[in-house]
């Protein structure tokens, strides 16, 4: 671990501490107090028009209307039910605030505040009755629909009332009603976690990992050492939970960065409780490996150039609540494994939190030197010189992702090949994600809040990802494999190519679909062959985010309304122009289309950057501009994106990427299976073949 001098961390704790202890003063001033309802299911906390999570002020004491950042001004059920929710999450944060403020100021104001809050939810707690209006799915709370939103409440001011007590700030004149709190809050965790990993036999869930954490907390409240130690190895524990529900690459089972980062967040949470017992919870491991270490290795392999997280599978990008979580797990990742690696992540949240005004980070150190240390170093200006990692060719194999990426050219890609994921997984295998530097061409579109008819009707649909759709039809849930991969060391730039493979037989009864993607270091050549067992329509798609360049005449506007079909997400996708200049080479049975497309880059908004596309379709397909809703952030910033469809049981999609304004040349040779590639400098061959998209030499 690294040392600093005394000064410098002095006067960047005072800073933050400052920034913490204003916002909580704020919360005093108006004597905000626990809501008497229960809260709902913040997922609905929605709005219904613009899919975008609605507004939230956690110093407004109490709320009947609800505002959008469009606009839209929305009132009552189920509105105001997950407005509660946000309220009561941010009560009890409070309260873990008021420790962390208390524990740098010894100012009694903030102990005696954080103390009156937990008391008054100890009192409450029992009156809430179980959710009369929790959906049937759910495993019902009392303080909110599900016992997962009360089982991550309940860890968050029990940790404020542990270190609280750690303080000195005594609860003994409160037994009378905490005492009985803890009990029931145990109880009924106990009961929720039997029913979900005994009557359902779902102990992957990541439920699972949040009702162990509460109950940990409970147990460590209690001072329940037999309790808490026997939860680790016992039926749906820590361990088994770990080792089911996380593969051995270390990522998540379903797949999803969100969820990933969530489960961690818990295993956390327990971890710190174990150690209030002399056991290292931060090194448990399950039976094939996984551990904490690992799962935060996965977060940076994920991250891109900035720092920032991809969104796979149901997941936001950019949500307070979710800057604050990933803050919370990389300080405390940081500072019992200190690897530097984490801390442009951490830094990049930082500055997201910053840029809604709010404080992130600090609730959790609690006095603790090595967490402080961490804080202050990724709050620090030397963390901004700290820059990410040389990006690296990866792949997890068991999870189903990988990265290409070449020393020498800007581009690199993202690709999903994995098992399904499950409730939150997406129906994409073989989507293909782009990357021009820091700046995400065409990510992964992630996920709206639940409540959202979006969340069903398009996030999870395959024509909402850059893949292949048959029969305008999502996939099945399935897995795909990779069948080839190949990433020449960085040490030898002139071999730095980076070659993948990738084969999915299941997505649709007598298809095959496969995808060759080869990176050099002028560009990215993606071909995907499909080959079904009997003419059907087949849909080649790629969003992204930016403009078409100049829409030239080669683009012709669609006066009618073109219906591209009416379900599985095809009902959001709008036709708005078609090529019209497609060049056909009779010889190969083949057209191709070049178009350059512009975005801003955050290096330099006013400066735009640019992405030549070059494609070679079936003679027979269409290409059309399309639109549709745009990243989960916000759909109603509609994506542009590009859709070629044919009707065929043999097709052969081929695209060429390339950094710059300039699009590539782009022919089959006489051969029909030789893709030759070329500018003004230079012409390159390659073939496709069983193991990847090969060069040939001259």
């Amino acid at each position: 671990m690294k040392t600093f001098i005394r000064e410098e961390l002095a006067a960047t704790y005072e800073e933050a501490i400052a920034q913490l202890q204003l916002e909580l003063d704020q919360v005093i001033m108006r004597n905000l107090a626990v809501p008497l309802q229960p809260g709902g299911w913040w997922h609905q906390y929605v709005c219904p028009e613009h899919h975008t999570e609605l507004l939230f002020d956690p110093l407004q004491d109490d709320a009947d209307v609800f505002h959008c950042t469009h606009g839209c001004v929305l009132s009552g059920e189920p509105y105001r039910g997950a407005w509660l929710v946000f309220k009561h999450q941010a009560m009890a944060r409070y309260a873990l605030q008021a420790a962390a403020v208390y524990a740098s100021t010894r100012n009694p104001k903030y102990g005696n505040w954080g103390r009156r809050l937990i008391v008054q939810y100890a009192k409450q707690f029992p009156i809430y009755p179980i959710h009369p209006d929790a959906k049937p799915w759910m495993l019902k709370g009392r303080a909110f629909h599900q016992a997962l939103t009360e089982a991550i409440w309940a860890t968050t001011l029990i940790r404020a009332y542990l270190n609280l007590s750690d303080q000195g700030v005594s609860f003994a004149q409160d037994s009378a009603v905490i005492d009985p709190f803890l009990r029931m809050l145990g109880s009924s965790m106990e009961q929720y976690h039997y029913i979900l990993t005994v009557e359902r036999g779902e102990v992957e869930n990541n439920y699972t990992a949040w009702l162990n954490a509460a109950l940990c907390c409970v147990y460590a409240a209690e001072q329940n050492k037999d309790s808490l130690e026997k939860l680790v190895y016992g039926p749906g524990g820590l361990h088994e939970h770990l080792s089911c529900a996380i593969r051995g690459d270390g990522f998540e089972f379903e797949g999803s960065v969100y969820y990933h980062l969530f489960v961690l967040r818990a295993y956390m949470i327990a971890a710190e409780m174990l150690g209030r017992f002399g056991v290292d919870g931060y090194f448990l491991q399950g039976k094939d490996g996984q551990s904490l270490e690992k799962m935060l290795h996965v977060l940076v392999l994920l991250a891109d150039e900035k720092g920032q997280l991809p969104a796979f599978h149901d997941g936001p990008y950019e949500r307070l609540p979710y800057t604050r979580e990933i803050v919370e797990v990389l300080e405390i990742g940081y500072a019992h494994f200190g690897q530097s690696s984490y801390l442009p992540l951490l830094k990049s949240a930082y500055e997201s939190a910053a840029a809604a005004g709010r404080a992130a980070g600090l609730e959790e150190q609690y006095g603790n030197p090595a967490l402080l240390e961490a804080v202050l170093y990724g709050c620090s200006e030397r963390a901004s010189k700290h820059q990410m990692s040389k990006m690296i060719s990866w792949k997890l194999e068991e999870s189903g992702f990988a990265r290409l990426q070449h020393p020498d050219n800007p581009l690199a890609c993202l690709l999903d090949f994995g098992p399904h994921g499950g409730n939150h997984g997406h129906f994409d295998k073989l989507n293909l994600m782009l990357y021009d530097g820091r700046f995400a061409v065409s990510p992964d579109p992630g996920t709206v809040p639940y409540g959202s008819e979006l969340k069903k009707n398009w996030y999870p649909h395959t024509v909402s990802h850059n893949t292949v759709t048959v029969g305008g039809q999502s996939q099945k849930p399935s897995a795909a494999r990779c069948t080839y991969f190949a990433a020449s060391s960085y040490q030898r730039p002139e071999n730095g190519k980076a070659s993948i493979s990738l084969e999915a037989s299941e997505a649709y009864e007598g298809a095959r679909l496969r995808r060759h993607v080869l990176l050099t270091e002028d560009w990215v050549i993606d071909w995907y062959n499909v080959a079904l067992s009997k003419n059907n329509i087949i849909d080649w798609t790629f969003h992204f985010c930016g403009q078409i360049a100049g829409l030239s005449d080669s683009w012709q506007p669609i006066s009618a309304d073109l219906s591209l079909g009416e379900s599985d997400g095809y009902n959001y996708v709008k036709a708005v122009h078609s090529y019209s200049e497609q060049k056909y080479d009779f010889t190969s049975s083949s057209k191709t289309a070049s178009t350059v497309i512009e975005y801003a880059s955050d290096l330099d908004p006013e400066q735009l950057s640019s992405l030549s596309v070059s494609l070679l379709l079936p003679a027979e397909a269409r290409l059309l501009h399309i639109t549709s809703p745009g990243l989960a952030v916000d759909p109603s910033a509609a994506m542009n994106g590009f859709l070629a469809r044919c009707l065929d049981d043999q097709a052969d999609f081929i695209a060429v990427y390339r950094s710059g304004s300039k699009p590539c040349t782009i022919e089959l040779a006489k051969d029909n299976r030789t893709l030759v590639v070329g500018d003004e400098n230079k012409s390159m061959q390659y073939v496709c073949t069983v193991e990847g998209i090969k060069e040939l030499t001259k």
